[in-house]
């Protein structure tokens, strides 16, 4: 897990993927990539017939920070889809524009002998500056980014949780098809930016690809009301619907006629939210988004299955190899 956990700690919200993209170039070094002028990375490899393509978005949630106050603390705005109950009292990292410097700070809460003199939270950052003339001397400016502060856990020799798994989990599965394969069709793997935001990246794609099959690798939200039925570490999931789209039921079946035939176990599901893949459905292309199960999404502690994650990589190489 060592190259999913160095990816996981790469910082990459929506519009500043950079870092992210050039940490996926150096694990497919010898592999021809491309990058367009939003930031998807592209690599394309086979020459047959029928075009397949893989995508996983590099963007993780976070916050730009809007303004530098008086007192010195850091005005956030959210990126992609983050509970406000998730901000009191959490370690983040503020990534400065001019350099890879890191600043750790930290989001504040308010102590329960504070609540009852009226004391109210506020969503703003702390670098522990006394007002803004010191914020800038520590190099720190408006439209930097900050991210939680990450952490990895392994629990029970099964699952690892950690911040970012969404979507870095896919874009180490991509990285690990695409160093497997013998490609017997012609494979587009695709690593989109802004998806957090409204599938940006890939909607910016269709104007370039048009394959014959779409697999989208996301997470799947499990563990809610609507589908508790789905369990991390039993197999890949199907997210045959969602707020984006419907997928492809003929697609649908031949995955699951392929996943039996390597015994590898799947999962059918409907969540809400959307994937990059349901922009090609709108272009007359078959998708099927193939997720894992995940707990606590868009959390500190995101968490899936190991073992999940290696049966993914073998669908998605035996899906490219067939």
């Amino acid at each position: 897990m060592k190259d999913l956990v160095n990816l996981c700690l790469v910082p990459g919200i929506s519009g500043r993927e950079e870092k992210v993209r050039k940490k996926i170039i150096e694990m497919v070094d010898g592999f021809k990539y491309s990058v367009d002028d939003i930031g998807n990375l592209t690599i394309e490899v086979g020459d047959g017939k029928e075009t397949i393509m893989m995508m996983a978005h590099m963007d993780e949630i976070g916050f730009y920070i809007s303004n530098i106050r008086k007192d010195g603390k850091l005005v956030i705005r959210k990126v992609g889809g983050i509970s406000d109950e998730l901000l009191p009292g959490r370690h983040v990292e503020v990534i400065i524009d001019s350099g890879n410097t890191k600043i750790d700070g930290v989001i504040g809460s308010v102590p329960p002998h504070l609540a009852k003199d009226g004391m109210i939270f506020e969503p703003v950052v702390d670098v522990g500056a006394d007002n803004s003339e010191e914020v800038k001397k520590m190099g720190i400016e408006i439209l930097d980014f900050v991210v939680f502060k990450k952490h990895t856990s392994t629990l029970n020799g099964e699952f690892i949780s950690m911040r970012a798994l969404d979507d870095r989990f896919g874009c180490y599965a991509l990285v690990e098809v695409l160093k497997r394969i013998k490609p017997k069709k012609h494979v587009i793997f695709a690593w989109t930016v802004q998806e957090e935001i409204g599938l940006k990246g890939a909607k910016a794609l269709t104007n370039k690809y048009n394959p014959d099959t779409v697999y989208a690798i996301d997470a799947f939200a499990c563990c809610s009301k609507q589908n508790n039925h789905i369990k991390i570490g039993n197999g890949p999931v199907l997210r045959m619907v969602d707020n984006s789209a419907i997928a492809s039921f003929a697609e649908m079946k031949h995955i699951l006629k392929v996943a039996k035939l390597v015994n590898i176990p799947i999962q059918i599901g409907t969540t809400g939210g959307g994937t990059d893949g349901s922009v090609y459905v709108e272009h007359g292309v078959k998708m099927v988004p193939i997720t894992l199960a995940v707990k606590y999404m868009h959390s500190e502690v995101e968490m899936i299955s190991i073992k999940d994650l290696e049966n993914l990589i073998k669908l998605l190489t035996v899906l490219a190899s067939e």
